[in-house]
């Protein structure tokens, strides 16, 4: 959605991720019919080195093979595993929080910084761009929007909850 950021209190913008996520919210508000308590935590791009999109980066770029999807001008809204953690653990003690719930660092980064950052941190050339064309040619509609579009997520509750992110910037992250 280009560099338009998107907070807990935006309508957010139709596509297949956000029907994806209006379902979904829509089950977990049923909840709230018998007086419990619902958190809808919107989870970004979990990095951390046992799961998440950091193990399927990983081969490419220590082999010097990773870069940029598309432009690399996307947005992307990561969050650190362990952040991620205490997130969760900060939403289940701290009732006042209810709704939608960003779980993204509070600084996302476009994907060509995230492709230098990650090579930087490997201590490997960031060299090659994945051409937009093979993606959508692949992929079709779900590399449009998921790899090539990207969104700029911001976590104004969590923020503004007291929540403080142990890794704000890329770099610290990785």
């Amino acid at each position: 959605w280009g560099d338009e950021s998107l907070t807990e209190f935006d309508g957010g913008k139709r596509g297949f991720g956000h029907r994806v996520c209006e379902a979904w919210e829509g089950a977990a508000r049923k909840a709230e019919a018998f007086e419990v308590r619902v958190v809808r935590l919107r989870i970004g791009l979990v990095l951390g080195t046992e799961g998440g999109i950091l193990s399927n980066l990983l081969a490419p770029f220590e082999f010097g093979l990773g870069g940029p999807m598309g432009s690399g001008e996307q947005w992307m809204s990561w969050i650190e595993r362990d952040d991620l953690i205490r997130l969760i653990a900060h939403i289940i003690v701290n009732s006042a929080l209810t709704g939608a719930v960003n779980g993204t660092a509070p600084m996302p980064v476009k994907n060509s910084t995230f492709a230098r950052e990650l090579g930087r941190a490997l201590h490997r050339p960031v060299l090659m761009r994945l051409p937009a064309s093979l993606l959508r040619m692949l992929l079709g509609d779900l590399a449009r929007e998921l790899l090539l579009g990207g969104q700029r997520v911001l976590p104004d509750k969590a923020d503004g909850s007291g929540f403080k992110f142990r890794h704000q910037t890329l770099a610290g992250a990785l």
